[in-house]
């Protein structure tokens, strides 16, 4: 099961972060909801732990959370790849 989103960060660029399983699993024990639930109680924060996960777990940032915020404007459903 995966999933994608657009990562736009405070400088004006943005990046294709695509979620794994590793990410699903650490987002429901880190806030100890399932993702199933999502659809109805969304906040911005899941998006965001979401993508930092993706990008901490592949190496994109060495940031934690909090560190990583300070970079990022938006983070926001996006299309796969095709």
């Amino acid at each position: 099961m995966n999933f994608n989103l657009q990562v736009t960060f405070a400088d004006g660029t943005t990046k294709d972060v695509v979620g794994k399983a590793a990410d699903i699993v650490a987002f429901e024990q880190h806030f100890d909801l399932s993702m199933a639930r999502l659809e109805n109680e969304v906040k911005l924060t899941h998006l965001f732990y979401l993508a930092w996960h993706s990008e901490k777990r592949t190496g994109g940032t060495k940031d934690d959370f909090e560190k990583w915020l300070e970079t990022v404007d938006m983070v926001q459903a996006a299309s796969p790849k095709e």
